[in-house]
C-alpha cells in the first residue's frame, strides 16, 4: 500500500435496521475532490444486492429508519464549498429524491423518530451566545470578543462552543415548523422517545459548575400537543454520570450507560443500569462484576473515526438488552437478560458471538413473527477486513453463533493492496501477559526485519485485530509493526488499568520494552533497527521512551504530550482528564511535582533519537503550544528534530484530515523511518 491509496479507501461507517429486521441502511464514505462524501445504501438482511439510495456532492450520515420501515431520515451536508449546516432529510426506501424535514438554516445534530412515525425529535444549537460580546459576526467575520467565565468554551473538532444544543420536535409534513422543548445553559444529548410518544428522555448536565464537575443525568420532558413545553424532570441519576437512555418496550423501565461510583477514576468501566422510568426507586447495575466497558473502545482507523459509535443499549424485548462490550481489543454485541417484573438482572451477560471483530455500530430488531428471534446487525471489522455490515446468526448445525457478512462495498478497496498478516502473542510482563499484535509482510515468515512499535492512544484504547492504515503502509515498506496492549489499555479489566494511573512512563513504559524484548527474542525484530510511533497518549509514550532509552533509531510522534503542567490547562478536557487519570494538578507543590515527574520534557537533554513531530494546528486536545516546547528545546540542544504543522487540522487528522494532508503525513512518516532504519 502507498500513501496515495487512501484516495481509494471507502468506509462503511454506520447503519440502522428496520423494525421488522428485513432491511438495513448503511453509510458508505469515500474521498471526493480532496474531501469526503458519503451516501446511503439499502441492504437486504437476508439475500439480495445492496442498492444506493442517495448520491451526489453530499455528506449523508446518521440514518434512522421509520417505525413503518418505509422511510429513512438522515442528516445531509452539501459539499458545495460553502459552510452550511447539516439538514435533516427523509428518503423513501423504495427510491426517490430525498426531501427536507426541517426548514432551511435549522441544523440538526442528532434525531430520532417518534413511535408512530409522524414526528422527529432532534437537537440543534439554540439560545443566545454564551461568550460572544458585541454585534454578532456575519459572513465568516470574527466576533468582537469572547467573555469567558467557564472552562468549557472549547472542544476539539468543534472549536468555540458558543451555543448549547437543545431539543426540538417537528411533524414530518411539508411546511411544518419545529417546536423547542428545552432551553438553558446546558446541552441535550442522547434522545429516546417513550413508547407512548408522550415524552422524550435525554442526557444533560444541569448540576452546579458542570464545567468543573461534569455529572450528566437522564431527564424526561413531556411532548405537549398542543400547549407550552413542560419543564424537564430528572428520571435517572448515578453517582458519577449517566447517558444514552433507552426505554423498555412497555415504557416501564429506563436503561442507561454510566458509572455509579463517587469520583471514579479511569479504571472503573461504564456499565448498564436499569431503573423505573418514574424514578420511584434507584437504578441498579445489570452486570456489576463484568469489569469491561460498554461501548467501542478498540483502536483501528479502518473505522474512519468520523462518526460516534452506536453501541446501544437496545431493548430486544421486555426481558433482554443488547449493547456493545469492549474486551481485549474486540468490540462485540452482548446480551443482558432482565427480569421485566423487577428490572433486575435475570442472569449473567454473554457475548452473542465470539470473533476477532471491532464493531462500531449495532442495531436490533424484534420481528413480531411467532417464534422468530431478534435480528442483530453490526458494522465492524472482522480479522483484517475493513468495516462491513454483518448479521449475527447461528452457526452450521446449531453451532456457535457467527457473523454473516452482508456487504462488500466497504472492504473492496483492500483487494488492490497487500493486507498485513496479523498474529497475536502474549509477551511476558511484570504485571502479567501483554497481548501483542504483530503485523508482518506477507510471506516474511520468521525473517528478522526492521520493526516499529506503535502505541495506541487513550491510554484507554486497545489495539484491535484489524490493522490500521499506517500499519498497511509500514508493512508495505517491509517493516514489522508491533502493537502491544500495555497496562492502561481498556477492555482488560480494572487490575490492568489501575497500576498505570498516576504513573505515566512507569509500568506502561516497562510493558512496551517487555513486548519489544519478546518480539526480538522470537527472532522477528532486528534490535538494531527499531522505531517507535504513536498518536496522542501514544505520542506521549514516544517522547517518554526516547528520553529514557536509547534503543530506538527513529521516532515519530503525532499530537502528543510533552509537558503535563502545560497540558492540564491547555487541553480542552485537561482538568477532569487529569483528575480521573491521577496525573495531578498544579494547584499545590506536590501536584506540580507529580505532573513534572510524568512530563517527557523533563528528559529532553537525554533525547538523541531522531524525532519527527506531526501536529494538527487546530488540535485542542493536545495543542501545539505543548509540543512546541519539546521541539524548541531539542533544536536548542542541536538534536535531529523536525516539526510539521498542519493548518486547520484536529486531533485525529491522520484519519479524519484533508486527504492531501493525510498523504503528506504518511509519506513523511515512511520516509523518516526509511532514512533512519534502512539508511
Amino acid at each position: 500500500m502507498q500513501p496515495a491509496d487512501i484516495l481509494r479507501q471507502v468506509v462503511v461507517e454506520e447503519h440502522d435496521l428496520a423494525p421488522d429486521g428485513s432491511v438495513a441502511v448503511v453509510v458508505r464514505r469515500y474521498v471526493r475532490k480532496n474531501g469526503y462524501a458519503s451516501e446511503l445504501w439499502r441492504v437486504p438482511v437476508g439475500t439480495g444486492r445492496p442498492v444506493r439510495l442517495t448520491t451526489g456532492a453530499v455528506r449523508d450520515t446518521r440514518p434512522r429508519i421509520s417505525p413503518d420501515g418505509r422511510r429513512a431520515a438522515f442528516i445531509r451536508r452539501e459539499l458545495d464549498g460553502r459552510e452550511r449546516p447539516g439538514r435533516l432529510m427523509v428518503v423513501r426506501l423504495d427510491g426517490g429524491r430525498p426531501t427536507p424535514a426541517t426548514p432551511a438554516g435549522v441544523a440538526a445534530s442528532a434525531f430520532e423518530w417518534s413511535p408512530d412515525g409522524t414526528r422527529l425529535a432532534f437537537t440543534a444549537e439554540a439560545g443566545p451566545p454564551r461568550f460572544l460580546t458585541g454585534p454578532g459576526p456575519s459572513d465568516g467575520a470574527t466576533p468582537l470578543a469572547r467573555r469567558i467565565r467557564r472552562i468549557d468554551w472549547r472542544y476539539d473538532e468543534v472549536g468555540h462552543v458558543d451555543r448549547r444544543e437543545h431539543l426540538f420536535v417537528i411533524d414530518v409534513r411539508p411546511g411544518a415548523r419545529p417546536i423547542q422543548l428545552t432551553d438553558g445553559d446546558w446541552s441535550v444529548d442522547g434522545i429516546a422517545w417513550r413508547p407512548d410518544g408522550r415524552a422524550i428522555a435525554f442526557a444533560a448536565d444541569r448540576g452546579i459548575d458542570p464545567d468543573l464537575h461534569p455529572r450528566p443525568t437522564i431527564w424526561s420532558v413531556a411532548v405537549a400537543d398542543p400547549g407550552p413545553p413542560a419543564a424537564p424532570v430528572e428520571v435517572l441519576a448515578l453517582a458519577a454520570y449517566a447517558n444514552k437512555p433507552a426505554y423498555s418496550p412497555d415504557g416501564r423501565w429506563l436503561c442507561a450507560v454510566g458509572v455509579d461510583d463517587q469520583d471514579p477514576l479511569d479504571d472503573v468501566s461504564p456499565g448498564l443500569f436499569v431503573g423505573p422510568a418514574d424514578r420511584s426507586s434507584p437504578a441498579v447495575a445489570l452486570a456489576p462484576d463484568l469489569d469491561r466497558p460498554i461501548g467501542a473502545w478498540s483502536d483501528t482507523d479502518l473505522a474512519g473515526w468520523m462518526t460516534t459509535p452506536r453501541s446501544g443499549p437496545f431493548w430486544v424485548a421486555e426481558d433482554r438488552i443488547v449493547a456493545l462490550v469492549s474486551t481485549a481489543g474486540r468490540d462485540l454485541p452482548w446480551s443482558f437478560p432482565i427480569d421485566p417484573s423487577t428490572g433486575r438482572a435475570a442472569g449473567p451477560p454473554r457475548p452473542l458471538v465470539r470473533a476477532d471483530a471491532a464493531c462500531r455500530s449495532v442495531a436490533v430488531a424484534a420481528p413480531p413473527r411467532p417464534g422468530a428471534g431478534p435480528v442483530v446487525t453490526v458494522v465492524g471489522t472482522e480479522g483484517t477486513r475493513a468495516m462491513e455490515l454483518m448479521v449475527v446468526e447461528d452457526g452450521p448445525a446449531g453451532g456457535p453463533a457467527r457473523f454473516r457478512r452482508r456487504t462488500t462495498i466497504g472492504s473492496a478497496w483492500q483487494r488492490r493492496v497487500v493486507v498485513p498478516e496479523m498474529h497475536c502473542v502474549e509477551a511476558p510482563g511484570a504485571g502479567g501477559p501483554i497481548e501483542t499484535w504483530i503485523a508482518s509482510p506477507r510471506g516474511a515468515g520468521s525473517e528478522r526485519l526492521p520493526t516499529i512499535v506503535d502505541i495506541h492512544g487513550g491510554p484507554l484504547g486497545a489495539w484491535a485485530p484489524a490493522p490500521s492504515i499506517e500499519t498497511h503502509l509500514l508493512v508495505g515498506r517491509g517493516y514489522r509493526v508491533v502493537h502491544p496492549n500495555i497496562r492502561g489499555s481498556a477492555g482488560f479489566g480494572r487490575d490492568w488499568i489501575r497500576p498505570q494511573l498516576g504513573d505515566w512512563g512507569g509500568v506502561d513504559a516497562d510493558d512496551v520494552h517487555a513486548a519489544i524484548d519478546h518480539v526480538v527474542g522470537l527472532g522477528l525484530a532486528d534490535p538494531d533497527r527499531l522505531g517507535v510511533l504513536g498518536l496522542s497518549y501514544g505520542g506521549f509514550m514516544v517522547h517518554w521512551l526516547i528520553g529514557t532509552s536509547d534503543r530506538f533509531r527513529a521516532a515519530v510522534s503525532e499530537n502528543g504530550v510533552t509537558n503535563q503542567i502545560n497540558a492540564w490547562a491547555n487541553s480542552d478536557t485537561g482538568v477532569d482528564y487529569n483528575r480521573t487519570s491521577l496525573l495531578g494538578d498544579p494547584l499545590t507543590g506536590e501536584g506540580m511535582l507529580r505532573l513534572w515527574r510524568q512530563s517527557p520534557l523533563r528528559h529532553v537533554a537525554s533525547i538523541r533519537t531522531p524525532l519527527l513531530m506531526l501536529q494538527g494546528e487546530a488540535d485542542r486536545r493536545c495543542p501545539p503550544a505543548d509540543n512546541e516546547q519539546l521541539f524548541i528545546a531539542l533544536r536548542v540542544l542541536g538534536r535531529e528534530v523536525e516539526y510539521v504543522l498542519y493548518p486547520d487540522e484536529f486531533h485525529t487528522f491522520s484519519v479524519t484530515g484533508r486527504p492531501d494532508r493525510r498523504i503528506d503525513r504518511m509519506t513523511r512518516m515512511l520516509d523518516w523511518f526509511d532514512q533512519h532504519l534502512k539508511g
